[in-house]
This record gives structure tokens, C-alpha cells and sequence, in this order.
């Protein structure tokens, strides 16, 4: 069985995934921690360089915030907001929270 033809699908599979992650950097312009639902959401000031085709909205959204990654995420935001920090955001693909707001994965300050 030759098993190019399926090596070469799943590098493509791989290489779509990734295009279609959003990116951005900029500093907080807004940061909303919501009592009711616990949702925590964010807008930066830089332009988007990717996003992802769920991702329509102009927020970012920590997928879980009661998990230990989430919470440490809030905390990088938390510092970054008061010391004006310029942040990159980039995301999975995937909008679990709301159907236009794709989720955070990863955060550098």
C-alpha cells in the first residue's frame, strides 16, 4: 500500500488547521469579567493578522476560566492591562463560547 497520497492529505489537513487560527498583537483595549456566566473577554488595539473563520467577532474569550491554564491567562491580561503591556493572542480555530468570539490558546507578554 503506498501510503504517500495519505502522508501528503494529512500534512494538508495540518497546514489548514493552522491557517485558519487568528492571531493579533496589541495592547487591552477592553477586558470584561462577567458575573453571570464568569465569561472573560478581551479587545486589543492591533489589527487582526489572522482570523479564524468562526471568529468574526473583535473579542478573544478564554475558553475555560476556571481551569488552571484559563486562570493564568486572566492573570497575564490582569498585568498586562495595568502596566500597558503590549500582548500576542492567538487562537485555536475554535469558538467554543460564542459562536463569533474564537477561543484563547495561546498568550505571550
Amino acid at each position: 500500500m503506498n501510503k504517500k497520497p495519505l502522508i501528503a492529505a494529512a500534512m494538508a489537513l495540518v497546514a489548514t488547521v493552522s491557517a485558519h487560527a487568528g492571531g493579533q498583537t496589541g495592547r487591552i483595549k477592553t477586558l470584561t469579567i462577567r458575573a453571570s456566566d464568569g465569561l472573560v473577554y478581551f479587545v486589543l488595539d492591533g489589527a487582526r493578522s489572522e482570523r479564524a473563520a468562526c471568529g468574526t467577532g473583535d473579542y478573544w474569550i478564554i475558553k475555560d476560566e476556571n481551569s488552571a491554564a484559563g486562570k493564568r491567562q486572566l492573570a497575564v491580561l490582569l498585568a498586562a492591562r495595568a502596566s500597558g503591556q503590549v500582548v500576542t493572542a492567538l487562537g485555536p480555530g475554535t469558538c467554543t463560547r460564542w459562536p463569533d468570539g474564537e477561543d484563547l490558546n495561546e498568550l505571550y507578554l
